[in-house]
């Protein structure tokens, strides 16, 4: 964007040489990619009068002028323009002047005989656009001679050529860019509050009709009657020609000059030319996407055919414009224009971009909506234009009407929390010269303060801190949304170059002891099984045997360590149920402690309870909650056991009184007892309220981690993979309930284990044509060898020598 040095200063403060702002912009992330010095196009070139103008003596096209420029004598200067005359302004480059922009500096001559003393200058010739083949004749009356001709032709003035990141769609106006001036040099602030408006009529004949309100969530339409169409004035077209946009007329100028100055586009429509497409007096502005195959021709003069993509603008549901992207040619506002209707619309970013880009076309309009435009100051835009237009124009605000469906304006902010400590430890330290220190409490309240947020202290984070609850203004809302770009705002107008630049020193790399890099292992592995880790108080009620009592309690609930952890999962699902939070599965890794005749021991427990339903959702079974199967519940803690590469044996077991005698097993490793699994045993169940299923578990975590420190378990040893197929066996056979199948797999894999693979049980059965006392089991055997193909001559006789060690071993009745 082209940024006015002189349009600027009218809405901040600036004390800094073009030089040294465009540095600070660079610095803050506006990267200023030219300085467009106009100051030098024109120095030395001052008004003069022209007194007289003869025919050359030696050419025809050529005249001789008598200009006065104010120096006491007239000038003699030999032109070759054909509307020079007596009795006019113009701007004269006098002897010694260098125009730049023809690379020509003016020397006393001789033109066909005849001495010059200067030239008479076009505004081509000064480096300004313009239609005018010529000089260039001032309007104005009764100019001072000799002055500086400058400041009539806005050559006063420094060009910045601004590029802003994408995030920052509010830096696409004059308005957003003095703010971040203003933020950055401390700069007052002077930005144009345009008041009320007042409409002469409160009815009329424009009516909206939006069809999509998330693609447009607010149009303004305004009538206005009796415009004077008519070139804008000079102050006004040189703003724009500076901005590098051509003057049309007064009204088109105002559109442009509010998009520069505010970032709303705006659009004017000749109202009785919409009324024409409209085939009515009763107009019905409306907004909907476009029909496939419809066209439109845009002010570029090409008729585009539209898509689904395009969104319109529509009279009476005819197309007049492509909605934030560009107006039609057939109700485009010309010479004649008497009426308009004056359009100040919100757009989606997201519909706006692909409109634009599916008929390949972008414009001032589209490439702002497309950013974000800023919907809080849109009825400010609106004002600015209107009242503008009533100065400008002579026009008479007949009627408006609104569509509006923004959400509150109290949403258009919002609140972030920030954290000094977090800055400083993302931004480091700041150079102080001789030493390094740190942001402070007052540097950030400065700094954000200046981009227009407020800041409310908060309560100190938990190294004593400062943190503040910060309110983003509107006009951020969109590329402020977390700490960190609070941070990011923070470090680039405090200064980029002004944060220390050294790395940290070389550190070696750290290592966690093998007992927390196990446990943490194993908190993740049971977090995965869908359990939450619950920490409870090592203190509880004494009465527990071999209890050990703190002589000095504060409570008398909170007097003895605990010896299980198994007793306060239980009181906390009971607890989540009374309190309506469902059925708890969690885990708890902590401390028990114990009396033995040698002394106080102590020992860090694993214990977990389930209960609720592990299923995909209630939604799956109409609202009902299956309860965990006894083997579903074994099988998250076999999952676990699988993942850390662990071996464990599941016996049958009934000695804590709080399990269901049938349900409960006891986990071994290699001879040593790891620790309890179970059901709840029904009479507690129903003492404490609880579902039917809830299982519960405990571990000496000594014990597991001694078992996970094993070398073969660190380092487990690669086997590698046979390439040639198994031969699978089923075995079913009677066998005493009292054998567990714990047992039977054992004799099985020392049987076969040659070329058994693996050992499965599929199925077991209880009931009729079963023998009294026994049950009906039936393994799954898989046979393979890593060099060959297994044939039957290989495979039966390891087969014959499982079932035999089983009727040997155990006596069972094979019935396959």
């Amino acid at each position: 964007m082209r940024i006015s040095l002189n349009w600027l200063r009218e809405l901040v403060e600036i004390k800094l040489s073009p030089e040294e702002l465009a540095e600070t912009l660079t610095m803050a992330g506006f990267e200023v990619e030219e300085i467009e010095d106009r100051r030098t196009w024109a120095n030395g070139v001052v008004i003069g009068k022209v007194l007289e103008r003869q025919p050359h003596p030696n050419a025809d096209k050529l005249s001789v002028c008598q200009v006065d420029v104010g120096a006491g004598e007239t000038l003699n200067i030999v032109c070759g323009a054909a509307n020079v005359k007596a009795d006019i302004y113009v701007p004269v480059a006098t002897t010694g002047t260098y125009l730049p922009n023809i690379d020509l500096k003016i020397k006393p001559a001789k033109l066909r005989g005849v001495p010059s003393q200067g030239m008479i200058c076009s505004l081509k010739e000064l480096g300004l656009p313009t239609d005018v083949d010529g000089i260039h004749i001032f309007t104005q009356e009764n100019l001072p001679l000799g002055s500086d001709v400058r400041p009539l032709l806005g050559l006063d003035d420094v060009i910045l050529d601004l590029t802003a990141t994408a995030n920052r769609a509010d830096a696409l106006s004059m308005v957003g860019v003095a703010r971040e001036v203003a933020a950055l040099t401390g700069g007052k602030l002077s930005i144009p509050e345009p008041g009320e408006v007042s409409i002469t009529k409160s009815a009329g004949n424009l009516a909206l009709k939006i069809a999509d309100t998330q693609a447009c969530p607010a149009y303004i339409g305004t009538v206005i009657e009796q415009v004077k169409i008519a070139p804008s004035p000079e102050w006004l077209q040189q703003r724009l020609r500076a901005a590098g946009v051509r003057p049309i007329s007064n009204v088109v100028d105002i559109t442009n000059y509010v998009l520069l100055e505010w970032g709303q586009p705006l659009h004017a429509f000749d109202c009785d030319r919409l009324k024409s497409v409209a085939s009515s007096e009763n107009l019905t502005i409306g907004v909907r996407f476009a029909n496939a195959g419809e066209s439109l021709k845009t002010l570029d003069g090409q008729t585009r055919t539209l898509s689904t993509q395009n969104l319109l603008i529509t009279a009476n549901d005819r197309p007049v414009a492509l909605a934030g992207v560009m107006g039609g040619e057939e109700t485009e506002v010309h010479q004649g224009t008497q009426s308009l209707v004056l359009e100040a619309a919100l757009f989606d970013s997201v519909a706006i971009r692909r409109s634009s880009r599916s008929v390949g076309l972008r414009s001032e309009a589209s490439g702002r909506y497309e950013r974000g435009v800023n919907r809080a100051e849109l009825e400010i835009a609106n004002r600015r234009a209107l009242s503008l237009i009533s100065e400008l124009a002579s026009g008479i605000l007949v009627q408006q009407q609104i569509a509006d469906t923004r959400p509150d304006p109290s949403t258009w902010s919002r609140s972030i929390a920030l954290r000094l400590d977090r800055v400083n430890q993302i931004l480091g330290p700041i150079d102080l010269g001789e030493d390094t220190g740190e942001l402070q409490e007052q540097d950030v309240e400065r700094i954000l303060t200046a981009l227009g947020c407020k800041l409310t202290s908060s309560e100190k984070d938990t190294n004593h801190q400062p943190t503040w609850s910060v309110s983003v203004p509107p006009y951020r809302y969109r590329d402020l949304e977390r700490e960190i770009d609070l941070i990011e705002e923070i470090a680039r107008l405090y200064g980029y170059n002004k944060f220390c630049d050294t790395l940290p020193e070389k550190a070696e790399a750290g290592y966690l002891p093998l007992d927390e890099e196990l446990i943490r292992k194993l908190r993740a592995f049971l977090r995965a099984e869908g359990l939450t880790e619950l920490i409870h108080y090592s203190l509880v009620k004494p009465g527990e045997d071999r209890n050990i009592v703190l002589s000095n309690p504060l409570f008398v609930e909170y007097s003895a360590l605990r010896t299980d952890l198994i007793s306060g999962l239980i009181d906390a699902f009971q607890y989540n149920l009374e309190q309506g939070n469902g059925a708890l599965n969690g885990f708890e890794i902590g401390q028990i402690f114990w009396q033995e005749e040698d002394g106080l021991q102590e020992t860090e427990t694993l214990a977990g309870i389930v209960g609720g339903d592990i299923s995909v959702g209630k939604w799956s079974k109409s609202g009902r909650e299956e309860p965990i199967s006894w083997f579903e519940a074994k099988g998250i803690l076999e999952s676990v056991f699988r993942q850390l590469a662990l071996q464990v044996e599941f016996q049958p077991d009934c000695r804590d009184n709080r399990l269901h005698p049938g349900r409960t097993a006891s986990l071994w490793i290699r001879g040593n007892r790891l620790g309890i699994f179970g059901q709840l045993h029904p009479q507690l169940r129903r003492e404490k309220g609880l579902p039917d299923s809830v299982y519960v578990f405990q571990l000496d975590l000594d014990v597991l981690l001694d078992s996970l420190g094993e070398d073969e378990v660190l380092v487990p040893t690669f086997q590698p993979y046979s390439t040639y197929p198994a031969s699978d066996r089923d075995i079913a056979f009677f066998a005493p309930v009292k054998i567990s199948v714990t047992e039977i797999q054992k004799v099985i894999t020392k049987a076969g284990k040659d070329l058994l693979e693996s050992v499965e049980l599929f199925d077991e059965y209880r009931g009729e044509n079963v023998p009294e006392g026994q049950r009906s089991l039936a393994f799954r055997l898989i046979y393979r060898a890593s060099d060959r193909t297994l044939i039957e001559a290989e495979v039966e006789p390891v087969h014959n020598k499982v079932r035999e060690a089983l009727v040997e071993k155990f006596g069972v009745n094979l019935r396959s």
